[in-house]
């Protein structure tokens, strides 16, 4: 177990090392000089060019500034906003809270659904209901969540003009006020993991019952419903937990469109704004927490993964 952990960690901080690599050469990998492109073409003057090309160590070697703003990094300074001149992670931890709210909701409501809905589909396999839910899931797989949020606030505006679809009210202000905007959110967003995880608790399932645990189970004259659910879904939640790891990084990145679409001030438009200010440094901090946080969650997936399955350990 413990080597298993260890591998399983040195995996993790390489494949964090090479996201840092990526997100700091993303500023030198932009056609131009980043520090004109950041200044616009009103004040790209030679002097101001030249002077925040220093603030920002771009006059100094590749290496001694990833170094440099590596070794900034793990002490928990990502620099400061190019605009508002306030620490980028300031701005961040001010906004992440609201990504967070959604992708917890969005995935809670993906499990609570995905597991019973995967299990009807594998004990009715091969029957027209089988079919049916087969061909939303793929539909539900296939539907992007910012045209499904669309209509979400479409349907609602004509139907229940007095729903509020849009906006933000945080949650220690108003409880009921926060829970309500964030409906049709969680909704856009756990529709489609929905979808993908029954599919897999289905696949998982189909594969447990087809054990001789389970006819022995069965022949014992156990009740099927306890076959199922007793017997059979512990080990179908096995690959389920897998892939509960991945999709939760998926959704804290598919919020990013979400947030837009729903007007929510979280870290997806905090980072379409400094794109759209040209303000690198926070660029550079709001992929690099993002893309950490993916690396992190799916290390305490296989963590979990070898705590349910020793067979993982070897």
């Amino acid at each position: 177990m413990t080597r298993a952990l260890l591998i399983r960690f040195g995996e993790m901080l390489f494949v964090a090392f090479g996201v840092s690599v990526i997100t700091f050469l993303l500023i030198h990998l932009i056609p131009g000089d980043a520090a004109q492109i950041m200044l616009g073409a009103a004040d790209a003057s030679p002097e101001k060019i030249a002077a925040l090309r220093t603030k920002l160590g771009l006059d100094r070697p590749l290496v001694v500034q990833y170094a440099l703003w590596i070794g900034h990094a793990l002490t928990g300074d990502l620099g400061n906003s190019i605009w508002t001149g306030r620490p980028v992670l300031d701005e961040i931890l001010g906004r992440v809270g609201v990504t967070v709210e959604i992708t917890v909701l969005g995935m809670s409501v993906a499990i609570i659904l995905a597991v019973p809905l995967g299990c009807l589909m594998a004990t009715m396999r091969s029957s027209t209901s089988d079919y049916v839910m087969r061909v939303v899931s793929i539909a539900g797989v296939t539907i992007p969540s910012f045209w499904l949020g669309t209509m979400l606030i479409y349907g609602t505006s004509a139907y229940l003009p007095w729903f509020q679809a849009v906006g933000w009210v945080p949650f220690g202000e108003s409880p009921a006020g926060n829970l309500q905007r964030m409906i049709l959110p969680t909704i856009a967003l756990a529709l489609p993991a929905v979808a993908a995880l029954s599919r897999v608790v289905r696949a998982a399932m189909l594969e447990a019952l087809g054990q001789d645990y389970v006819r022995t189970a069965r022949a014992k004259g156990i009740t099927e419903a306890r076959v199922v659910f007793t017997h059979a879904l512990r080990n179908a939640l096995i690959p389920f937990t897998t892939a509960v790891g991945i999709m939760l990084g998926y959704q804290f990145g598919g919020s990013v469109v979400i947030e837009q679409v729903f007007a929510l001030p979280g870290l997806g438009r905090l980072m379409v704004g400094a794109i759209t200010e040209r303000n690198y440094p926070l660029i550079q901090a709001a992929i690099l927490l993002a893309t950490v946080v993916f690396v992190v969650v799916n290390f305490l997936v296989d963590v979990l993964y070898l705590a349910i399955d020793p067979r993982a350990r070897g």
